[in-house]
């Protein structure tokens, strides 16, 4: 592969730099030059360049064996994200609360076109395990958080999810076009969702929408217990009380004010019991 200007027809060099960036994922954290050259699709002379470039800027750090890693600076910059730090920082009592009542896995999420981005979750330590991570995407059907956000998503993306194959993490994964419209229509009456072994055989999930000032959903907060620990039915008012709260606070006047100083929004508060 050769490597091109931009103006010959070629990447441009934020998109080689894009690239480069998008090559790292969850199973891919720490990789070598030659193998960010081969995920991104860049020769080696200009993966060579480019991630020199960006390890000096901070969004790469170089481990001393000579792989690279993504740079703490990169995480500073995402901290800045409206939608994500601000809508983190006014959710956290709530969630903190809805936590001691529940003491299990509280998650906060927002839709990213036609997936859910994790932007929070608290744990105990004897919490049931979740296949999601703060700073993950996941698709929209399936979870509790993620049937909510779907639900309240403009008809051309829910027309783009119900029209694709629908993936199946379960037996209970419900993947039938028809039944989910049901599901979302339900969930629009009610104002939560409920994920029934969806995602994992013994989980179960419940799922709210958080509004903003002009009534439009922005995001969803969710519980994931133990499939049977708990009555799914005194929990939804749990959650659903939790999202009003936090909806109410979205409308207020300093809900956009901007965070003082650094805080990491990729960390996952690990409460004890």
């Amino acid at each position: 592969m050769t490597d091109q200007s931009a103006g010959s027809g070629g990447a441009s060099a934020a998109r080689k730099a894009l690239d480069v960036l998008g090559s790292f994922g969850p199973a891919d954290r720490v990789m070598s030059l030659s193998a960010i050259a081969r995920r991104s699709g860049l020769a080696l002379s200009t993966a060579h360049r480019v991630v020199g470039e960006l390890v000096e800027w901070g969004a790469l750090e170089r481990e001393p064996d000579g792989r690279y890693r993504i740079g703490l600076r990169l995480w500073e910059v995402g901290a800045l994200a409206p939608r994500g730090l601000a809508l983190r920082d006014v959710a956290m009592p709530f969630m903190e609360d809805l936590y001691e009542v529940t003491h299990e896995v509280v998650q906060l999420a927002v839709r990213e076109g036609t997936e859910l981005v994790f932007i929070e979750r608290i744990a105990g330590r004897t919490s049931i395990g979740v296949h999601t991570r703060v700073g993950g995407r996941f698709v929209l059907p399936a979870s509790g958080a993620g049937l909510v956000l779907l639900a309240f998503a403009p008809a051309e993306v829910q027309e783009q999810v119900l029209s694709a194959p629908i993936e199946v993490f379960t037996p209970h994964t419900v993947a039938d076009p028809t039944q989910l419209r049901r599901i979302l229509a339900a969930v629009r009456r009610k104002d939560t969702a409920v994920s029934d072994r969806q995602v994992t055989t013994d989980s179960q999930s419940v799922g709210a929408p958080l509004r903003d000032a002009g009534g439009d959903v922005v995001a969803a907060v969710s519980v994931v217990i133990r499939a049977g620990t708990i009555d799914i039915a005194a929990l939804e008012p749990l959650v659903r009380n939790a999202a009003r709260g936090i909806s109410r606070s979205l409308s207020g006047p300093s809900a956009l004010r901007p965070a003082q100083g650094f805080d990491d929004p990729v960390v996952t508060r690990r409460a004890a019991r």
